[in-house]
């Protein structure tokens, strides 16, 4: 006998709207190094970051690039961003609160930065794509370009997700 498969109920508008806002909130006020750097979600779907240019990111002095750490933090952030979303994706028929209890023990096992050009610009934006989402491991892969849409870096994550 054929049993009919009812799909499982997505979270009302007035719900996803509390998780988006939570997770900006957890994202760009909670997380005090996100802060630091000055990450702002400009998009939340799929997630997408800005930041601008300030004298406290240069990391080589006489040319004014963007130093390494704060790409590489920058796109690690992403990748995390990148799976919260995922994950609140993949858990659409649950609520804001228990879709964020879920975050508790993201985090990064692995990371590479690929470099590829000097990091020059008045802002630079980072997004990310979820290659893959399992029960215990998630991967990324991240872009970085700057103010003209040229790719300063790339990178790759795997991070815990359960």
């Amino acid at each position: 006998m054929l049993r009919a498969m009812t799909a499982a109920a997505r979270r009302s508008a007035a719900e996803q709207a509390r998780l988006d806002n939570l997770l900006t909130s957890l994202f760009e006020q909670q997380i005090r190094f996100n802060q630091v750097l000055g990450l702002k979600l400009i998009q939340m779907h799929p997630p997408t970051l800005r930041f601008d240019m300030r004298p406290e990111l240069i990391g080589h002095h006489l040319y004014g690039r963007l130093h390494g750490g704060v790409i590489s933090a920058t796109l690690d952030a992403m990748g995390g961003l990148a799976l919260m979303w995922a994950i609140g994706e993949k858990h659409a028929d649950e609520t804001s609160q228990q879709v964020l209890h879920r975050f508790l023990r993201l985090g990064t096992i692995d990371l590479r930065v690929d470099y590829l050009r000097p990091g020059l610009g008045k802002h630079f934006v980072a997004s990310a794509e979820v290659v893959r989402l399992g029960g215990r491991v998630g991967t990324t892969q991240m872009r970085l370009v700057n103010d003209e849409g040229m790719l300063i870096s790339t990178a790759t994550g795997a991070y815990v997700v359960s």
